[in-house]
């Protein structure tokens, strides 16, 4: 299944979640999507329905395809520790990511096409594959051109806080990867162990 490029607000109504993290989809109309949306009620769903729907929501969450969702899985499970967290920290440190916790952008879609079209450097060298990891320690800035985009500084402007494991420097457009995030500092509505179990079924 291709990475979806639609209306991200009905996904979330879809899934009852926040894809953006900010609660706006979900704050107009909290019912599902569809003509009958809101005289419809939401049906319980089984086990695999419950692991299935929460690996959509970090999914689409992130704007992983399935093959690089599943990928991103199989990488995390080969690794030392708990698998789900593993997960959650490897997407966290893609290039695109990190961009979208910097505030350079306004959504994780926006800072994609930011580093699609080459507008991202990582250690001073442009990087425009989105799901390039980064290691702690690295720094993400904006290339000069690109610094006083109105786009950027809005986004920038809209930002009220950070993450605790980024650093930025709003003025050069520049940020820091601190460290690699605690499980704390992420989305606490995600249960990624469902993710886990759906992909060992």
């Amino acid at each position: 299944m291709a990475r979806n490029t639609g209306p991200v607000w009905r996904i979330s109504r879809r899934l009852n979640f926040s894809i953006l993290e900010t609660g706006e989809e979900l704050t107009k109309r909290a019912y599902i999507p569809g003509q009958h949306g809101s005289a419809a009620k939401r049906i319980k769903q089984s086990n695999y329905g419950q692991q299935k729907a929460e690996k959509q929501k970090i999914r689409h969450m992130y704007g992983l395809s399935e093959k690089q969702f599943y990928n991103t899985y199989l990488k995390a499970s080969k690794m030392e520790g708990v698998t789900g967290t593993n997960l959650l920290i490897m997407l966290e440190s893609r290039v695109d990511n990190l961009v979208y916790r910097m505030g350079f952008a306004r959504t994780r879609r926006a800072a994609r096409q930011l580093v699609n079209h080459g507008h991202i450097l990582v250690n001073g060298k442009k990087v425009d594959i989105p799901s390039a990891m980064v290691k702690p320690g690295s720094t993400i800035e904006v290339k000069e051109s690109m610094r006083n985009n109105a786009a950027i500084a809005e986004a920038l402007e809209a930002t009220v806080s950070t993450k605790d494991f980024v650093n930025v420097d709003k003025d050069n457009r520049k940020g820091t990867y601190v460290r690699i995030p605690e499980r704390k500092e992420l989305n606490l509505e995600v249960n990624e162990t469902l993710i886990i179990e759906y992909y060992n079924r």
